[in-house]
């Protein structure tokens, strides 16, 4: 029946283990299918043609595992192919990620924010559609952190070389007295312990997750797809990267117990197809 199928999640690796996290604590009946296209890690960087395209294909291959809504647990994803994917897939629900701006210009005490993400996502409409629907009268101050994204996929987020990081990004943002900084990125989360040490109490860090996790489960909700069950959904793992990497990051990340019951499996491309391939293999 529609409400067992399972929900979702695709990202270009970790990051949007920091949505499931929530989607799990919130949504917990639900089964999810979770891909990462660790192959093409990371997204920033690349142009936002390039990111439409892997975010299409990871979006046809949930699409095939019969997913009900998909979440797009990634800024830049989110930023590069949201509105093409609800073209595409039109009886398809899609969550995306947009920056917290909203609640950060709302509670600002300063008049000033910060926005941390990655090149791609202040390259996209969205951002500028947020920013200038919700940032009216606020001064909005950007970092792109690209080696944010490379500590999580490490599972880097409290090291020496992520606080030197955090530094040399953030402390001009904290100098130029923002008092809200939005993490614009979903491998940031993990590293938010960090960034709330170095910036300190007087600056208040976003994290949007719960938020999105919410969201679709309203989504799920008005279309009468929530799974109503008692028992514990169930979490299946893709990469396009190795299987063996991810389980690693995945115990950094998630836990050990997590990582050690984990159901992680290889995904590959397909030549001349549009859609990403489960590999037979699974570990």
């Amino acid at each position: 029946q529609a409400r067992a199928r399972p929900v979702g999640l695709l990202d270009s690796g970790v990051g949007g283990l920091s949505v499931l996290r929530e989607v799990r604590a919130q949504l917990p009946a639900e089964d999810v299918i979770y891909v990462a296209d660790q192959g093409h890690v990371p997204y920033g960087p690349r142009s936002i043609e390039q990111v439409r395209e892997f975010t299409v294909k990871l979006a046809r291959f949930l699409i095939a595992q019969d997913a009900k809504l998909i979440v797009v647990a990634c800024n830049t994803a989110s930023a590069a192919a949201l509105y093409t994917l609800r073209e595409l897939f039109p009886d398809v629900p899609f969550v995306g990620m947009e920056p917290a701006v909203k609640p950060a210009a709302h509670e600002t005490q300063t008049g000033t924010i910060g926005v941390i993400a990655t090149e791609a996502t202040f390259q996209g409409e969205l951002y500028a559609s947020v920013v200038g629907r919700f940032a009216q009268g606020v001064e909005v101050i950007t970092a792109a952190c690209p080696e944010f994204v490379l500590l999580a996929e490490a599972g880097e987020t409290d090291s020496p070389a992520a606080h030197e990081a955090i530094r040399r990004r953030l402390l001009p943002l904290a100098e130029a007295g923002i008092d809200q900084l939005v993490l614009g990125c979903t491998h940031f989360p993990f590293l938010k312990p960090a960034i709330q040490a170095v910036l300190g109490p007087g600056v208040t860090v976003v994290d949007p997750s719960a938020a999105v996790a919410r969201q679709a489960g309203r989504v799920l909700e008005a279309r009468g797809l929530l799974n109503p069950g008692a028992r514990p959904g169930h979490v299946t793992y893709y990469t396009s990267g190795e299987v063996a990497a991810f389980r690693r990051v995945l115990g950094a990340l998630l836990g050990e117990p997590v990582a050690r019951g984990a159901d992680v499996r290889a995904a590959c491309w397909t030549e001349g197809d549009a859609a990403l391939a489960a590999a037979p293999s699974a570990l």
